[in-house]
């Protein structure tokens, strides 16, 4: 079952056209033009219940847009668009009721009041009955493990535990739909991966749909099985997150530890990213040169230690940004036109 479906989804803001020199800002002023910017450009795709969605791209590319016009902030100028099958534009106060957000830089609970305060408070938002309310605080501060901190203020509490919160309100309705927005945005590296357990835990006991923008890639990989990624108001690509990184970019590194400093093999297919001394970063295109061929031109007695990882995701959403600049005029990118260009 899809719980969001976008068909031909478009959005266009007017906006002043910054004029140069002095005439140029007295015209500015005085006959102020504008220009149309196509946010979001005629994009469609669904979301299956239960899945848990990365929704992604540079900064100006959509998404945003996307996220508003998807919970009724926002109508769009042409498309139609369903999320639990009611039109967010037409039926918003409905649609609020079984959807949830959290924004990692925006603040949805009052600062002044304990997070159970706020539980409560958002509880009577949704009518929830108090005895409804208050078994609901329990489950969730026992999930998000909040006893210790849930009647802190909140302006008092860290930053990570400030995240919890927020997601623990979010959920305080029982949504079947979470929208996050770079819900580990400034958080530190032990205290992201808290919350992306909490995340999928949520996702895997409640069958929440996730759907999600960040621009940690810790969190897209982590987190889902599938992404679409949006550059320039159009969806450049929609695939598995497993597909993404395995078949696109045939390429692993290589990282050696060497008794000795020694002459690397000049071969197609590998590439020195760098050489200090006995340590030594390699790239091995896995399309020309299988790995256990690679290494078999190194001395494996010369070998302290060796570690193979894949291409970072974020190289690949560059390649990809690349070749779909490289390709607007044929449109937007899918899988068949990446793999001749050899993505």
């Amino acid at each position: 079952m899809n719980v969001i479906e976008a068909e031909n989804l478009s959005k266009t803001f007017r906006v002043k056209r910054k004029e140069k020199g002095l005439q140029g800002s007295l015209k500015a002023i005085f006959h102020p033009q504008t220009e149309a910017v196509h946010a979001v450009d005629r994009i469609s795709f669904t979301v299956e219940e239960g899945e848990m969605l990365a929704f992604i791209g540079p900064n100006g590319a959509g998404k945003s847009t996307t996220i508003k016009m998807l919970t009724g902030i926002l109508y769009p100028d042409d498309g139609a668009v369903k999320v639990l099958g009611i039109d967010p534009s037409k039926k918003r106060k409905q649609l609020a009721y079984q959807i949830g957000t959290v924004f990692g830089q925006k603040e949805q609970l009052w600062t002044h009041l304990t997070p159970y305060d706020n539980f409560r408070f958002f509880g009577a938002i949704y009518d929830l009955p108090d005895a409804e309310a208050e078994a609901r605080i329990r489950e969730l501060s026992e999930i998000f493990e909040l006893d210790a901190f849930i009647n802190t203020p909140v302006r008092s509490l860290s930053l990570g535990q400030r995240i919890r919160c927020e997601l623990a309100a979010s959920l305080i309705h029982k949504p079947r739909v979470l929208f996050l927005d770079e819900p580990t945005i400034g958080l530190d590296p032990v205290v992201k991966e808290n919350i992306r357990s909490l995340i999928k835990q949520m996702n895997k006991e409640l069958h929440t749909t996730i759907f999600l923008t960040s621009h940690d890639v810790g969190d897209i990989e982590k987190l889902c099985k599938r992404i679409v990624i949006v550059n320039n108001g159009k969806i450049v690509l929609d695939d598995s997150m497993t597909h993404l990184k395995y078949h696109y970019l045939n390429k692993k590194i290589v990282e050696l530890k060497l008794h000795e400093e020694a002459v690397l093999p000049q071969l197609a297919g590998i590439t020195v990213l760098k050489q200090n001394g006995g340590h030594v970063k390699l790239e091995v295109d896995t399309g020309i040169m299988k790995i256990n061929d690679a290494l078999r031109h190194i001395d494996a007695e010369n070998m302290v230690d060796i570690n193979i990882s894949n291409i970072p995701l974020e190289n690949i959403i560059m390649e990809i940004y690349k070749a779909e600049g490289s390709s607007l005029k044929r449109g937007p990118l899918d899988g068949n036109h990446l793999k001749k260009e050899g993505l």
